[in-house]
C-alpha cells in the first residue's frame, strides 16, 4: 500500500517521535508513506474568513500533489489534518474559495478536492484493519491507556467524519489493538486550552487539569494523544504525573521496531 504523507512542521521540530514511530510502524505494517515533496507549512489554523485565501494555498498545493501521484494523503498532526480536510472540503464545495485558490495557483489542472484525506488512525483502522494490527504485535502494551482526542480530530464532524464527536472509539479501540486497557476520560474529547497556552495560560491549565485529574483518578497509567499542542497541555499545564505519549510511539513498540 502507497500513500502521499504530509508531515507538517512540527513533526519535523519539536514533535519528531509522532513522525519517526508512524515512518516506521507503516513500514512494519507494510504500508509506504511518501513524503510530498516540498510541502509548506499547513497554516497551523483552518482560517475560517471567506476572503482568507493566501494561508488556504499551501494546503491545496499538497492536495494537488497528492492528486497528481494518484495516492490518497496521509496526515499525522491533528492539526495538520484539521486544516488540510477542512481546505479540501472547501475547494469541492465552496465556489468562493475555490475558484480565487485556482486563479492564485494557476495550476494546468486546477483543483477541484479530488485527494482523499486520511489521518494514520483512520490508516490503521480502515485499510490495515485494527484486528491485523493486533496480530502483528510483538510486544503487548499491558497498561491501562486513557485516549485524549481534543477537539481537531473530531471537529466539525461533518468535515471531519473521523467518529462520533460525542461518543469516539478510535483510540480505544487502538488501545485496545496493541494489548492495552483504555480508560475512558468524560472529558477526552473537550479542548486542551490550545493556544490559550500562550495568550491565557489559566484557560489551558483549567481544561487540561481536568482531563488529566479524571483519566488518572480512573487508574490510567499513561495517557496518549495524537496531537503535539495537546501533548504540551497535558504534560506543562495539566500537571500530569503519568507518562503522556503520541499513539504511534506506543504502536512501534507494541510492534517491536521502537
Amino acid at each position: 500500500m502507497k500513500y502521499s504523507y504530509y508531515p507538517g512542521c512540527t513533526l519535523k521540530t519539536k514533535a519528531k517521535d509522532l513522525d519517526i514511530y508512524a515512518r516506521s510502524s507503516a513500514e512494519a505494517l507494510g504500508v509506504e508513506l511518501v513524503e510530498v515533496k516540498e510541502w509548506q507549512c499547513c497554516g497551523g489554523v483552518y482560517t475560517t474568513a471567506q476572503d482568507e485565501i493566501a494561508t488556504k494555498l499551501s494546503a491545496v498545493r499538497t492536495l494537488m500533489s497528492a492528486r497528481d501521484e494518484g495516492t490518497d494523503l496521509v496526515t499525522v498532526c491533528a492539526a495538520c489534518h484539521n486544516v488540510i480536510k477542512r481546505v479540501n472540503d472547501d475547494m469541492r464545495n465552496n465556489e468562493y474559495v475555490s475558484t480565487r485558490a485556482n486563479n492564485y495557483l494557476q495550476a494546468e489542472a486546477p483543483y477541484a478536492g479530488e485527494t482523499r484525506v486520511i489521518h494514520f488512525l483512520e490508516l490503521l483502522r480502515d485499510e490495515i484493519g485494527f484486528e491485523n494490527i493486533k496480530k502483528a504485535v510483538k510486544n503487548p502494551i499491558s497498561k491501562k491507556i486513557a485516549a485524549y482526542y481534543g477537539c481537531l480530530l473530531l471537529r466539525p464532524s461533518s468535515v471531519m467524519q473521523m467518529d462520533n464527536p460525542e461518543n469516539p472509539s478510535i483510540l480505544e479501540d487502538f488501545i485496545k489493538a496493541i494489548g492495552a486497557t483504555p480508560v475512558i476520560s468524560a472529558y477526552r474529547n473537550e479542548c486542551c486550552g490550545s493556544y490559550f497556552a500562550v495568550t491565557d495560560k489559566s484557560i489551558a491549565k483549567r481544561n487540561s487539569s481536568k482531563f488529566v485529574d479524571s483519566s488518572e483518578k480512573n487508574g490510567a497509567e499513561m495517557i496518549l494523544t495524537a496531537c503535539p499542542l495537546c501533548l504540551y497541555n497535558l504534560k506543562q499545564n495539566g500537571g500530569a504525573s503519568v507518562p503522556v505519549v503520541y499513539f504511534t510511539e506506543l504502536l512501534a513498540e507494541a510492534l517491536g521496531v521502537k
